[in-house]
């Protein structure tokens, strides 16, 4: 919980440094382009409470590879001992609104280590969020892979 309220200060801080053209954080857009850093963050750290508190219960993730996966399986992959994010990105991000469900698509890039070895990934993903309760949490993930 301490590090999901690291990220967000963060976030909070660097409001002021943002380029012009990024969304606003005290918008939706903003809000949802937030949580998708968060999530970003939780996932390289390995942060169990933070992706519970980002991915809706009935989470559907369809890996780059055909790989589906429900909530419980996507945590299982990101405690995985055999892989070690060390950057993790999103960009040219672009949000939809359609009343309490977002729609981002845009580009993510990770590289780190799996197995001891090296590894890159960029992908083209398309991410669904819900408004429940006043709180948006994803619900859908989806990503392809493509070459860098």
């Amino acid at each position: 919980m301490c590090r999901l309220f690291a990220v967000f200060l963060f976030l909070f801080l660097a409001l002021p440094f943002r380029a012009q053209n990024a969304p606003r954080f005290d918008t939706d857009e903003g809000t949802i382009v937030s949580l998708e850093n968060a999530w970003n963050q939780a996932t390289q750290q390995k942060d169990q409470a933070a992706l519970k508190m980002l991915l809706g219960p009935e989470l559907v993730y369809v890996e780059y590879d055909g790989t589906l996966m429900d909530r419980a399986a996507y945590l299982a992959s990101v405690q995985s001992q055999s892989l070690h994010p060390a950057r993790i990105v999103s960009e040219a991000m672009k949000v939809r609104l359609y009343g309490e469900v977002a729609l981002v698509y845009g580009i993510y890039r990770e590289n780190g280590f799996k197995n001891g070895k090296p590894y890159s990934l960029r992908e083209r993903f398309t991410d669904t969020w819900v408004r429940q309760k006043g709180s948006w949490m994803c619900v859908a993930s989806q990503a392809t892979l493509f070459p860098h």
